[in-house]
């Protein structure tokens, strides 16, 4: 009896033995796993923030036409070996934008070691002649750009001293409103504040033109009205076009 009671206290002793060691398995392997989280989340953090293995290598420039990359890239100021994670987007968003020809602008990582430039620029629609220089000025009414001899097709405006942005972008968008029957026949357009721009035909007609409001009614009204011979044409109401001369 003796023998068998000793035998039945080792196998309870063993069978309490494999249930502590069970237990603090189980507590170090929830450690372990902390720890093996933490390990992973710090090299993580150390390989995106710190590690040369994701440092920019390439600044891409894409939608670059009128302007070189390098200059967009300059501009930006991001220079290689900045991890790509500390790059800030906003910040070489708001420099490239700064250039005038820059219309929009939109800087992104690509990983794991290229920063993209997608630029889109400004297209002209008009050349304004401002202190002597010949300016390209977009649909917008922004000028831009500077040429030594103005592009074919695009037409001239011209203006005041003292001609202020706001009377530019109505010119913008009278420009933007003139069928193409209408923008071949025109020499150029005057502007001098956003109430007062008239058009001037190549034949030597003129046009008042008044603001820009309403004018995809002005354009049809127009047409219509340069069938009747006259010098100039008022089309500032379109209601209650005029004709004269």
């Amino acid at each position: 009896m003796a023998d068998l009671r000793s035998t039945a206290n080792a196998r309870s002793r063993k069978r309490f033995a494999r249930r502590q060691w069970r237990r603090r398995w189980l507590a170090w392997r929830a450690v372990l796993a902390v720890v093996l989280v933490l390990a992973l989340v710090g090299a993580s953090g150390y390989a995106v923030w710190f590690s040369p293995w994701l440092d920019v290598e390439e600044v891409d420039v894409s939608g670059a036409q009128t302007i070189s990359a390098e200059d967009v890239r300059a501009r930006a100021g991001i220079e290689d070996g900045t991890p790509l994670a500390r790059v800030d987007l906003a910040a070489a968003e708001a420099l490239v934008r700064s250039l005038a020809v820059v219309k929009d602008v939109d800087v992104s990582r690509q990983w794991p070691d290229t920063v993209l430039i997608d630029i889109q620029e400004r297209v002209a629609i008009a050349v304004v002649e401002i202190a002597g220089k010949l300016r390209g000025m977009d649909a917008d009414g922004v000028v831009f750009r500077d040429y030594n001899r103005a592009p074919p097709g695009l037409p001239r405006v011209q203006t005041d001293i003292g001609t202020k942005a706001p009377a530019l972008k109505e010119a913008a968008l009278v420009i933007s409103a003139l069928p193409e029957s209408l923008t071949l026949i025109v020499d150029y357009l005057h502007v001098t504040t956003v109430d007062e721009i008239e058009l001037f035909l190549k034949d030597g007609r003129q046009v008042v033109w008044g603001s820009s409001a309403d004018s995809a009614t002005k354009a049809r009204v127009l047409q219509d009205l340069l069938r009747t011979p006259a010098a100039v044409y008022d089309v500032s109401v379109p209601t209650q076009p005029t004709t004269s001369g």
